[in-house]
């Protein structure tokens, strides 16, 4: 924006100006040379020309005010308003088109406060004048301020009507447009259109079908608003009898029906009209190959597609985005690549399409091409890659985002802020994900339920209510998700009383039914805290059959307070339910082995080759330095190996003079205790979190995220490591977060 002083100094230059010198713009008689000089400096200008049209300026021994403002016009028109600004500075006698024509650039530029200054200086205003207001404080959304621009205007012209009722219309504000319509009866189609689109945008069809009964004369675009609206509303029916009855039709009446039609997942109708159309153009083809795309019919939207005549940007989207929804990223990547031009849609769809399908490096390296392509990120490949970051923790390339999301001046609006959110929670960083919520411009459900969620999954469970209150104190109102979270945040932190109350409180007073999920957050609540009867009695007085996640959630408290035989009779359900479920089969021999049945073990261990059920492998990474470095049990690849285990070797000494002791029975082998404690010493968490101690600057938190639940060794083990080096620990396992401060656990425990 240019400073209001500089106009200032323009009004002062122009009140102390002596009379025109020679070469000089003047009130006399102009001749032709001055004329067709003119003529050439604006024909140079709209070519883009800027320095041919500043040489003949220069050059030129007489000049007009017609002179300068032709130059004044250029220099807006391309961009260049500060030598607009100067050159107006330099005009012997500027007239009304003068200050019209830097007011109108000023305005286009957001410099409405400028605007404002330089209108308010004018010695005189015309009708243009006041709709170069009205028109761009209307364009900025303040419509208040174009309505007293509009009141202002000694005489309006249709511009000024018109300029003020589009006004309303574009912001929503239809009954203030009503209104004004009413005010008067000199209205055009032009006029007529726009108040009925403003109806037909917020789906008021009825108001907008008695206005178009009212018309006096209508035009093409009155029949296609009608038609694109019943369309839109997936009224085909009223769409096809306005659309037959039409005394003129074009392209766009008929792409209209095709779009309808294909929206409404009436393919065999779209096909028809489309194949009964005079003329197509792009849009026409588009509207029917997405048609096939929302089908899945991906080889038919292909082949037409391949028919196409004239293709655009949207063409090669829709293909791209059809093959990413239909999972085929191989195909997708094929388009992609073989596209003449990409916009930020591409990008964005390419983009949504490796990160929705786990894909998370070949995201983050199609993002670094991206930026070497110098593309615009928008919010949707913004919201992509925060997902991203948040799937593997990548906390450092989130932050960066976050940079370049405040650069490039979106802001926190709902769309990316709730995916920033999710980024710094899932990433361990809590302080900036409450930072990031208090600065939000707007908040939704999703919102409140990710910060909610967020501190559950990190065990602040006071800070989790705390946020609850809060949200209950807005208009915002809870739903299943949100209860879900807050009966999550109990049962992590040991709330019991809290979380029963809220369970059976929900539905009086926040209007929201039990579902499974929040059946299975009290299993897990009642469970966790050793009221196993309980947990039981609930899940045989629930309205529907339990599922194996709530046979998991008993199977889990059942390790917690060792009891192999509840343990047993839940795990046999889960393996009903879920046969393939490795990670049961390992719990339950967890169960087994730290009670010292390794006759059980083993029969765990014969079923799972049995029934072809694979363990899944563990592994831990961390991100440093903007590299992702991962890390198995008994790692023997990583580069820096010798000096992890030299590492932990002494560590493990050191822990053990403060009185850590190796939680053996965690180990399914029978073996003897020594070599039980070399099998738990180089579990992949633990390789992970020596590695961050020796490679990031003391201050900063370890970060470590690791595919499994952590066991229970490590976890002790965590906290003496914590107190020993001074570090924070923050471990994302996969059922929730830990953070390690001084010898103790966000959790308590209680895990």
């Amino acid at each position: 924006m240019l400073p209001s002083r500089y106009l200032r100094a323009a009004a002062q230059q122009r009140s102390h100006r002596r009379p025109p010198a020679a070469g000089e713009a003047c009130s006399g008689k102009i001749d032709a040379d001055v004329i067709r000089r003119n003529k050439s400096i604006t024909a140079h200008m709209r070519a883009g020309r800027v320095g041919e049209a500043e040489r003949l300026f220069d050059a030129m021994p007489r000049r007009s005010t017609s002179t300068y403002n032709a130059m004044l016009a250029g220099y807006a028109s391309n961009g260049r308003l500060p030598v607009a600004l100067s050159l107006f500075r330099s005009i012997p006698w500027p007239d009304t088109f003068s200050y019209n024509t830097l007011l109108h650039a000023l305005a286009v530029s957001s410099s409405l406060t400028d605007a404002r200054s330089l209108f308010d200086e004018m010695p005189v205003k015309d009708s243009v004048s006041y709709n170069v207001m009205i028109s761009s404080h209307a364009n900025h959304g303040l419509v208040s301020l174009a309505r007293k621009y509009f009141d202002l205007a000694p005489q309006k012209d249709a511009v000024s009507w018109n300029g003020m009722l589009a006004a309303y219309v574009r912001n929503g504000r239809i009954q203030e447009a009503m209104e004004l319509f009413n005010s008067r009866t000199e209205w055009d189609a032009i006029s007529w259109n726009a108040l009925m689109a403003g109806y037909v945008q917020l789906g008021r069809m009825a108001e907008a079908q008695e206005l178009f009964d009212r018309m006096p004369q209508r035009d093409v675009v009155s029949w296609n608003t009608m038609v694109s609206g019943y369309a839109r509303g997936g009224d085909m029916v009223e769409a096809r009898r306005l659309f037959d009855m039409a005394p003129v039709r074009d392209i766009f009446t008929w792409t209209a029906v095709v779009s309808g039609y294909a929206q409404n997942g009436m393919l065999e109708d779209a096909q028809m009209v489309f194949d009964a159309m005079p003329e197509r153009n792009a849009v026409s083809w588009n509207a029917l190959v997405a048609a096939y795309v929302q089908r899945r019919m991906m080889e038919k939207a292909k082949e037409l597609f391949d028919m196409m005549p004239c293709r655009n940007v949207a063409s090669w989207n829709t293909m791209l985005t059809g093959y990413a929804q239909a999972g085929m990223l191989d195909e997708a990547r094929a388009v992609f690549d073989m596209m003449p031009q990409k916009d930020a849609v591409s990008w964005a769809a390419m983009l949504a399409a490796y990160a929705q399908g786990g894909f998370s490096e070949e995201t983050l390296q199609l993002f670094i091409k991206m930026g070497r392509c110098g593309e615009w990120v928008n919010r949707s490949a913004f919201t992509c890659l925060l997902s991203t970051c948040a799937d593997i923790a990548a906390l450092e390339c989130g932050m960066q985002l976050h940079g370049r999301l405040i650069k490039a001046g979106y802001g926190l609006g709902r769309f990316v802020g709730n995916a920033l959110l999710a980024m710094y929670f899932k990433c361990g960083n809590m302080e900036d994900a409450r930072n990031a919520f208090e600065e939000m411009e707007e908040r939704d459900t999703v919102s409140w339920n990710t910060v909610i969620a967020g501190y559950a999954r990190h065990g602040f469970g006071k800070e989790a209510l705390e946020v609850f209150d809060m949200m209950r104190m807005t208009s915002t109102k809870p739903d299943d998700i949100t209860l879900v979270g807050v009966l999550a945040a109990c049962s992590h932190s040991g709330l019991v009383e809290k979380g029963i109350s809220y369970f059976y409180s929900m539905h009086h007073d926040f209007g929201v039914a039990a579902k499974p999920e929040h059946y299975t957050c009290m299993i897990d609540l009642l469970g966790r805290a050793g009221r196993l009867d309980e947990a039981q009695g609930l899940m045989k007085d629930m309205p529907f059959e339990p599922d194996a996640t709530m046979w998991g959630a008993l199977l889990g408290a059942s390790r917690i307070h060792r009891n192999p035989e509840l343990g047993r009779i839940a795990a046999e359900k889960i393996f009903e339910l879920e046969p393939e479920n490795g990670g049961m089969y390992v719990l339950l021999s967890n169960i087994y082995a730290s009670s010292g049945k390794w006759r059980d073990v083993g029969k765990m261990r014969v079923m799972m080759e049995e029934r072809g059920v694979k363990k899944v492998p563990g592994f831990s990474w961390m991100e440093v330095q903007n590299k992702v470095h991962t890390f198995s049990v008994g790692d023997c690849v990583h580069p820096e190996k010798e000096e992890i285990y030299a590492f932990l070797k002494d560590l493990d000494m050191r822990m053990k003079k403060a009185g850590y002791v190796s939680a053996t029975e965690m180990v399914l082998h029978d073996v003897e205790d020594e070599e039980k404690e070399n099998m738990l010493k180089y579990h992949s968490e633990k390789l992970a979190v020596a590695y961050g101690i020796l490679n990031i600057p003391l201050g900063r938190p370890i970060r470590v995220i690791k595919n499994l639940r952590v066991c229970g060794d490590c976890h002790n083990a965590f906290k003496y490591i914590s107190a020993i080096e001074g570090r924070l620990i923050i471990l994302r396992d996969s059922n929730r977060f830990h953070h390690f401060r001084d010898g103790s656990c966000s959790c308590g425990d209680y895990w």
